[in-house]
């Protein structure tokens, strides 16, 4: 049995329809069952990171997990895990780890990935780079051809979601104590030229218009901590002028190549043209 926390989110989503697709026995964890919208093969109970006390039901028989990072609240689901045998935990932590200075957000995911190594249970870590889902916050501002944001040169190697899951498929599948898959996409791209792409696959005009630091903080902290904004606009100003490192993991691990941008831009123009 594999228990897939996190299940009803972008990753999760993918993660459960791989697995069952490899013929596995899936587990789901989430606060609201009635609501999960996950395939009827799953086995979907309900539970919460940061009670660890009421997951025993769902870590029954369970051999390895799917680790959605909570930050600061692993140590307990992690102890009940190890005490219910789990054998090995694939945790989603983030690239921003290997920075010469994680800030807020790499921290986070190196205290996550602390916890787990801590716990004494095999565990991968699959560090992924900026999300392309990311770009869906664009939507709204489709429909005026004008997307606004700081920093339009800063190239970036946006990794889709679908290849997330599929790396995280193998590696619970294939379990190997220690592995640790740093994911990026198949190209390096500007948010110029991703905006360009997005106009090319929905057919609208578009163009981005740049903001100023400040006026870029104040979006972007009405939607995450202050203390993360901040810090992807570090490194938004940190990427620009630069060609971003493209990694091969996603074809290593999975065996097939990573979705390029506009393969992504493709599978969501419905959701870009509706906003």
């Amino acid at each position: 049995m594999i228990l897939v926390t996190g299940a009803t989110g972008n990753v999760g989503r993918n993660i459960v329809r791989g697995l069952l697709d490899a013929g596995e026995k899936v587990r789901a964890v989430t606060r609201d069952p009635e609501t999960a919208g996950l395939p009827a093969e799953v086995e979907v109970l309900a539970g919460d990171l940061n009670r660890p006390e009421g997951l025993g039901p769902a870590l029954e028989g369970v051999e390895r997990v799917f680790l959605f990072p909570v930050f600061g609240a692993l140590d307990g689901f992690l102890s009940a895990a190890k005490a219910a045998g789990v054998q090995h935990v694939v945790l989603l932590s983030s690239s921003a780890v290997e920075f010469a200075e994680p800030g807020w957000i790499g921290q986070a995911h190196l205290d996550c990935e602390a916890s787990v190594a801590a716990s004494g249970i095999g565990h991968t870590f699959v560090r992924a780079g900026l999300f392309m889902r990311n770009d869906l916050g664009w939507a709204g501002q489709i429909a005026s051809g004008v997307v606004r944001g700081a920093y339009g040169t800063a190239a970036a190697a946006p990794v889709d979601e679908r290849d997330i899951a599929a790396v995280a498929v193998q590696s619970l599948l294939a379990a190997q104590d220690g592995s640790i898959h740093t994911l990026t996409g198949p190209e390096s791209l500007s948010q110029i030229a991703r905006v360009a792409i997005i106009s090319e696959v929905i057919g609208r005009p578009l163009r981005f218009e740049e903001l100023s630091r400040e006026v870029a903080l104040d979006h972007l902290s009405a939607q995450m901590p202050p203390e993360a904004a901040s810090f992807l606009l570090d490194q938004l100003a940190s990427w620009q002028g630069v060609t971003a490192e493209v990694l091969p993991t996603v074809e290593q691990v999975t065996g097939r190549p990573a979705h390029t941008y506009r393969e992504w831009v493709q599978h969501h123009a419905a959701e870009f043209l509706a906003g």
